[in-house]
């Protein structure tokens, strides 16, 4: 089964074993996926850092550097788009998880790789990178007014900042007046009032 061309996705795979690289790639190929293959995680990093891709699928167990040491350095690389990292792994316990989970890793596939579950959580991959983009698109597309910085909802309503933000989020506001605005708006205010009357004695 080929998986639909709206779920296709930009793969690096790094697994040192060559029949396991071969096959993982055939995989993914007949699942839809445009995919690119390095020996070690050495040259998955290089290709990371010059290529655009969607998901890395990477072993956990390489020589030069490992699947942990390739996603830490993944997560720390200043990339704009997020990348879904999943690991392969023949080691068990809770421990590895976790260490696996702390470098940066989404999900864990165990080898050898069942393809009907390596395809469900590439699905899964699609759909949260799918979302994250839609998120990332709609953040830079809020109509706001240039005078009054009113934002504008799905319903054509206009409305202030805070209260779009409530109504989408649990975020609560406390109001202030910053140091600029003091200067340019409130003391001109101040100094225009009049002095106030002294007491008659």
């Amino acid at each position: 089964m080929t998986i639909s061309n709206e779920n296709s996705m930009k793969i690096l795979i790094a697994e040192d074993d060559a029949v396991a690289r071969r096959v993982l790639e055939a995989s993914l190929t007949k699942l839809g996926h445009s995919v690119i293959t390095a020996v070690d995680g050495a040259q998955a990093w290089e290709y990371f850092q010059v290529q655009e891709v969607d998901v890395v699928i990477t072993d956990w167990m390489m020589p030069n550097v490992d699947g942990i040491e390739l996603c830490r350095r993944m997560r720390a690389h200043p990339r704009a788009r997020y990348v879904w990292v999943v690991m392969l792994t023949a080691l068990g316990g809770k421990t590895c998880y976790l260490e696996g989970m702390e470098a940066g890793a989404d999900d864990f596939v165990t080898k050898p790789v069942d393809r009907p579950a390596l395809e469900a959580r590439l699905r899964v991959a699609a759909r949260v990178l799918g979302l994250q983009a839609e998120v990332k698109q709609l953040e830079g597309l809020l109509p706001i007014c240039s005078y009054c910085k009113r934002i504008r909802d799905e319903s054509d309503q206009w409305s202030q900042v805070e209260q779009f933000i409530q109504h989408r989020t649990a975020a609560q506001f406390s109001h202030g007046i910053c140091p600029s605005c003091f200067e340019s708006h409130v003391r001109p205010q101040l100094e225009s009032m009049p002095p106030a009357l002294e007491k008659q004695g």
